[in-house]
């Protein structure tokens, strides 16, 4: 005897539960169908309103089908690409909520899940953050469906794996976890996956949610996961042996396990000459040191620590100063939270008038500041190079971490002067040498870098040229560091 959670092969039934579940559901549209040689199988048919184009039903999987059980067809025949079958009603009740169709037919003991083309979504469009000099310029999408298959675009093998979840008890939101069977730990993805069935949430709207419940030192400044809106990037990272998590409504992926040095890599390094990518990754890191620290130092050498800089320069800073109301601190606080406004309000501001008030009104205000003399001019040139070195960071939300640890040192450095400015370094190096993301020590490869095989500390800094870089990072299994061989067969012997 079947329980009740199984569908009945009388299809009255089915469509009572139905319509007992959908009550006052505008936005779900459903139809009855006679079909068969002699219009005797009724059928019911559900669907969210825009998620079934009316337009070319003819053309589509759940038209194909109609047409086949209407010249006579058993179901079994009838079906078509994109249809599976349900047995289970509460799933089969589910079916229409991820933007497919549902089929109810008199006599089967199972409902039909017909794919098509699903919610609107916004599509595959440029990405505006994480630009490069060279490179594809296509960024991920609202549709989970759609960024699965940009990411399998670019690795077209077996070994790519996509496990599927939910998340969010009402929201029900569908989760994609996308690794290389054969080069990721399994323990990583079986953590993750873990993570995410530990707390039961009302809803996940974006994958913001997932990486701040999963995360194990939730109140670090710097992040667990590395973030990305560009395929190629979360292709690059499958490839490395790392694991890619994508949420349904959301376009920014998530990359696990991540360290210190993948925050300050960009996917044109692998694109670009040795020489370039190189040169470009020592700015990146100089520019991490300056914008956490450029103010602090300023104000333990000015405050504190005078003898160490010439004396025509010295000069240079007093002379400067000359009628500024404020002490030096004062000055750089009320410059560094002007210019953490002016970005707010330039990322909040639409379009063009975004761009327009965050460079017209940083000159603007810093001119007015130091003609009204509140302000010294080295003070704005300080807050201003800083700006640009959080800038010159690829990675928003690790550049956001300097930007608040910034304070942290300016308030020790004008304290205690430069040993003020030398204990706030020494702890973020402690808080940093303690950070674990899923196994992976934060300051990877520069500690624990391990016995094996591995892609090492010569190439965090500096980016070997491409024929040297053999081996896959330490995310990857022992067995599969080597990631690039010579052919032995080679004719070129230079």
């Amino acid at each position: 005897m079947k329980s009740d959670q199984n569908i009945s092969t009388n299809v009255d039934r089915n469509i009572q539960i139905f319509q007992k579940t959908y009550r006052d559901c505008a936005d779900i549209k459903t139809k009855e169908l006679y079909l068969g040689e002699n219009n005797n199988r009724k059928c019911f048919l559900a669907y969210i309103e825009v998620a079934l184009d009316i337009n070319s039903f003819g053309e589509s999987s759940i038209g194909t089908l109609v047409k086949n059980i209407e010249a006579g067809l058993s179901p079994n025949e009838a079906k078509v690409a994109d249809v599976t079958e349900v047995t289970d009603i509460k799933e089969a009740l589910d079916v229409i909520l991820v933007g497919n169709v549902l089929l109810f037919i008199d006599g089967c003991d199972y409902a039909l899940n017909i794919g098509d083309k699903g919610y609107p979504g916004l599509g595959v469009t440029e990405t505006d953050s994480e630009k490069v000099i060279r490179g594809s310029n296509e960024g991920f999408s609202d549709s989970i469906k759609i960024n699965t298959a940009l990411v399998r675009r670019r690795i077209r093998s077996r070994d790519l794996k996509v496990k599927e979840t939910k998340a969010g008890v009402r929201s029900n939101t569908t989760v994609d976890i996308m690794y290389m069977q054969d080069i990721a730990y399994p323990h990583v993805v079986a953590e993750i996956v873990r993570r995410l069935e530990r707390y039961e949430i009302d809803g996940v709207l974006d994958s913001g949610v997932i990486e701040q419940l999963a995360e194990e030192k939730w109140y670090s400044p710097f992040p667990e996961f590395q973030t990305t809106r560009r395929p190629d990037r979360a292709a690059m990272a499958v490839l490395e042996g790392r694991v890619v998590v994508l949420c349904d409504n959301s376009p920014i992926a998530l990359i696990l396990p991540t360290d210190f040095n993948s925050f300050l890599k960009t996917t044109d390094d692998y694109y670009n000459r040795f020489e370039v990518a190189t040169f470009a990754r020592i700015i990146r890191y100089v520019s991490a040191f300056f914008a956490m620290t450029l103010p602090g130092l300023y104000l333990a050498v000015t405050n504190f620590h005078t003898q160490i800089l010439p004396t025509s320069l010295l000069l240079s800073f007093w002379e400067a100063r000359i009628g500024c109301p404020f002490p030096e601190v004062v000055e750089v606080v009320l410059m560094e939270l002007s210019f953490e406004l002016l970005r707010e309000a330039g990322i909040r501001l639409p379009g063009a008038m975004g761009n327009t008030i965050g460079i017209v009104g940083g000159l603007i205000i810093g001119q007015a500041a130091v003609d009204a003399n509140l302000v010294s001019p080295i003070v704005v040139i300080v807050v201003a190079f800083t700006a640009l070195c959080s800038f010159a960071i690829p990675n928003e939300e690790f550049a956001f971490s300097f930007r608040i640890l910034k304070f942290v040192i300016i308030a020790l450095s004008a304290w205690l002067g430069y040993f003020g400015f030398l204990l706030g370094i020494y702890l973020v190096l402690v808080h940093l040498s303690k950070l674990v993301s899923f196994g992976i020590p934060y300051l990877s490869p520069f500690v624990a870098y391990g016995s094996g095989k591995a892609e090492g500390i010569g190439e965090s800094i500096i980016r070997k040229p491409f024929r040297l870089l053999k081996y896959r990072p330490i995310y990857a299994r022992r067995n599969q560091r080597v990631k690039m061989l010579r052919r032995e067969n080679s004719k070129n012997n230079n």
